[in-house]
């Protein structure tokens, strides 16, 4: 075989595109098992949630109620496909408010100038020092618990973390030689900006909120243990915690199947993220 056929056979060998990871793979399955619960429980669910049936209380797992009844007989698997839509509203609107709180934040970091950017990272750096949890904890006692404000409570508390992370990339991009090509070029400010910083800065951002969903569902789902959250008998994952801690010596499913979509969501989130930002970073 001569040296021309082997090199295109290695060309073509790296040309081929891989084959996705199992956990990736898993990772998109349990996400489409997410959106269907969210928008269309009743085609998950074995019962009504919220069917109360005394006679069958504290049912362990079966054929008949997959991850058991909680102290009333409702079916547990079907109120925790019910409380997915509640746990991801909180996720995803708290990492909204993070993200456009840190958006606005960090533009006017690494944008606005040296006063305005030494004005910004004092305030994150107060902000910083405050652990996120306690400073959600700060606003609660503030403005009173309940889901609006345990979303409020997280956004806030994550925005400093975006702030940072969206400073840094205007600043990269700010400063990069395409950048100063097409100002030298005559590009105006505003052409610049839009065209060039805007684009690449806040490229990140969809990566930053795949990852920040995760996180805001722990936070949130800590909140609503607390009872600062939601309250039971809602069909909240940090709710049903809560309500089954009591049991939790004579009745683990209580806690568990919660709790362990709590750790699959994050894990999940975080997975995606991680495979976001490795596909970005290769694109560089």
């Amino acid at each position: 075989m001569s040296d021309l056929e082997l090199s295109n056979r290695a060309v073509a060998g790296r040309s081929l595109p891989r084959p996705p990871r199992i956990g990736t793979v898993l990772a998109l399955a349990f996400v489409a098992f997410l959106a269907v619960a969210t928008f269309a429980p009743g085609l998950l669910q074995t019962t009504d949630p919220d069917a109360i049936a005394p006679r069958d209380a504290f049912e362990p797992p079966s054929w008949a109620h997959w991850f058991g009844t909680d102290e009333s007989g409702r079916d547990v698997y079907s109120r925790v496909v019910e409380g997915t839509a509640a746990s991801l509203l909180i996720g995803v609107s708290a990492t909204a408010i993070g993200l456009a709180l840190g958006l606005l934040l960090g533009g006017l970091a690494g944008l606005g100038g040296r006063v305005l950017d030494f004005a910004v990272g004092r305030v994150n750096e107060v902000l910083f020092a405050f652990p996120g949890i306690l400073l959600a904890l700060l606003i609660i006692v503030l403005w009173g618990p309940g889901p609006v404000t345990a979303t409020i409570a997280v956004g806030l508390s994550t925005a400093p973390g975006y702030a940072r992370i969206i400073r840094g990339e205007l600043v990269r991009v700010r400063t990069s030689s395409y950048v100063e090509a097409a100002r030298v070029l005559g590009h105006g400010r505003a052409r610049v900006l839009v065209r060039h910083i805007l684009p690449n800065a806040l490229a990140p951002l969809v990566v930053l909120a795949t990852l920040g969903i995760g996180q805001a569902v722990v936070w949130a789902s800590a909140l609503s243990y607390l009872g600062l959250g939601a309250q039971p008998p809602a069909a909240e994952w940090g709710a049903m915690l809560s309500a089954g801690r009591i049991y939790i010596t004579t009745a683990w499913w209580l806690t568990v199947f919660p709790g362990l979509m709590i750790v699959v969501t994050t894990i999940t989130t975080t997975m995606l993220g991680r495979t976001l930002a490795a596909r970005d970073g290769s694109r560089r």
